[in-house]
């Protein structure tokens, strides 16, 4: 077999499940050399470097990658922040070595105020009707707040409050669901505004998806589609966060989306792709340069947010079930070849345990945060590749024990051929893990997903119900 060397550069358990399906090739004898934000105990067992990176500053990647230059193919960053402080531009100019990730200039993360412009411009009819406050433009308290008084009597208090610039999913406010009148909204907004510009958009009804695409430089290559959680806690309660869990159906769509509505995401992006890809190939954009939040509602799908790495939980439901080898795909988008990714038909569900400070769980906890994974671990003899355990925010110390950090510790991916089973096998992987964590314990329940077809089904009805009435209502126009 020929030996690939890979740097991964790592945090969280999207790196884990990444190492897993490189180091899963059947044609390729990978060596992950891998730069990370913690001493990730999954990562640090199988790399044959592994360097602890705790701000993963672009300088000190630069020179772990530079130490092992000779043994490195390739390149692979899985966290935003690398990336949109333009981890790739620096690696390739000063090592040569071929990074998958788009460079800093396509990193489109980094400002919510130039995704919405660009989609203003390239796909209008995916925006919200939207504001950005910018620092720069207010030259007082009084003055901003008189700004947004005026925008939400144009469309309504119903809005979302965004940062500009990322905030791993948390800074997001919804009015209705974390404040509840137009004072709670400014302080919210207020408390983005100190340090960053603001987007406010009218809140969107609807069903989520997230979408996620390889991409060459040349075409994209769609994945099956992903609902992830975003809330803390059951029933969708709670701050947002990085995710507590996420699924994927059997087939390529979610229970709740029709063929159309695949079609009409894939056209969005193509869109956006065009747009940036310019004329010929566009090397900037390899990697995962669209992975696209989406609401769907009675007007069609919209685009809450577009990242440019893949999703964490959502590569997880996706790289296990994967058919194509991964090495080989990523030689292929790098080589500017990339062909139909192939999964296997399953379901498969991810369930995040996370620290009990996290989400504001628990206000305050003193006590030890050892977590032992072993007796997760040990359901493998029970479901063989059915399960994966991948570690996020833990440590292994010098005691030989695993620690859980601030973030989201551990997630379990149960596999199987429909959702329910998936579910369980997930959740029994959750139960087996020893330590203070807690989790959401609804991500693919069964009520839920049939809240989520119900809830499309009914905003469907409507739409049709309003077009029938439209066209009515002109038809007797012409006649009169």
């Amino acid at each position: 077999m020929q030996k690939v060397g890979v740097l991964v550069v790592s945090y969280g358990a999207r790196a884990a499940a990444v190492i897993d399906a490189l180091k899963r090739s059947e044609e390729y004898d990978v060596r992950v050399y891998v730069a990370d934000k913690q001493r990730n105990p999954f990562n640090a067992e199988r790399a044959e470097a592994h360097a602890v990176i705790p701000d993963l500053s672009v300088d000190t990647i630069l020179k772990f990658a530079e130490r092992h230059k000779d043994a490195l193919d390739f390149g692979i960053v899985c966290p935003e922040g690398p990336i949109i402080e333009g981890v790739r531009d620096a690696i390739e100019e000063r090592l040569k070595i071929p990074m998958i990730c788009p460079k800093k200039e396509f990193a489109l993360e980094g400002s919510k105020a130039r995704q919405r412009l660009l989609l203003a411009k390239v796909a209008p009819e995916a925006n919200p009707e939207f504001r950005i406050f910018r620092r720069s433009e207010f030259k007082s308290v009084a003055e901003v707040k008189e700004a947004l008084w005026r925008f939400l009597d144009e469309i309504g208090d119903d809005v979302a409050v965004k940062p500009d610039r990322p905030a791993a999913g948390k800074g997001v406010g919804v009015f209705g669901e974390h404040f509840h009148n137009r004072e709670q909204l400014f302080e919210h907004f207020l408390s983005i505004f100190e340090t960053s510009d603001v987007v406010v958009e009218k809140k969107l009804e609807g069903e989520e998806s997230s979408f996620q695409a390889f991409c060459d430089g040349r075409r994209l290559e769609p994945l099956p589609e992903t609902r992830d959680y975003k809330r803390a806690f059951d029933g969708d309660f709670g701050p947002n966060t990085g995710g507590m869990g996420s699924y994927k159906d059997a087939g390529d769509l979610l229970p709740f989306m029709e063929p159309s509505d695949r079609e009409k995401e894939l056209a969005l992006v193509e869109k956006i792709f065009k747009a940036l890809q310019g004329d010929g190939r566009n090397e900037g954009l390899i990697g995962m340069p669209f992975y696209v939040a989406f609401m769907h509602t009675a007007d069609g799908p919209k685009i809450l947010e577009i990242n440019s790495r893949p999703g964490d939980p959502e590569i997880q439901n996706i790289l296990p079930v994967m058919r194509s080898d991964f090495v080989e795909l990523c030689f292929r988008m790098l080589e500017g070849s990339l062909q139909k990714v192939e999964c296997e038909r399953r379901a498969t569900v991810v369930t995040y345990a996370a620290p009990l400070t996290y989400g504001g769980y628990r206000t305050k906890y003193t006590g030890d945060s050892k977590v032992d994974l072993s007796g997760a671990y040990k359901l493998k003899e029970k479901y063989g590749d059915d399960i994966r355990i991948y570690p996020g925010a833990m440590e292994l110390r010098d005691d030989g024990c695993t620690y859980a950090l601030r973030s989201r510790a551990v997630c379990v991916v149960g596999i199987a051929d429909d959702l329910r089973a998936a579910r369980e096998i997930s959740l029994d992987g959750i139960r087996n893990i020893d330590g203070p964590l807690w989790n959401r314990w609804d991500v693919a329940a069964e009520w839920h997903v049939e809240k989520s077809v119900e809830k499309m089904r009914r905003l469907r009805a409507a739409a049709s119900t309003s077009t029938s009435a439209s066209d009515a209502a002109g038809s007797a126009a012409r006649r009169r």
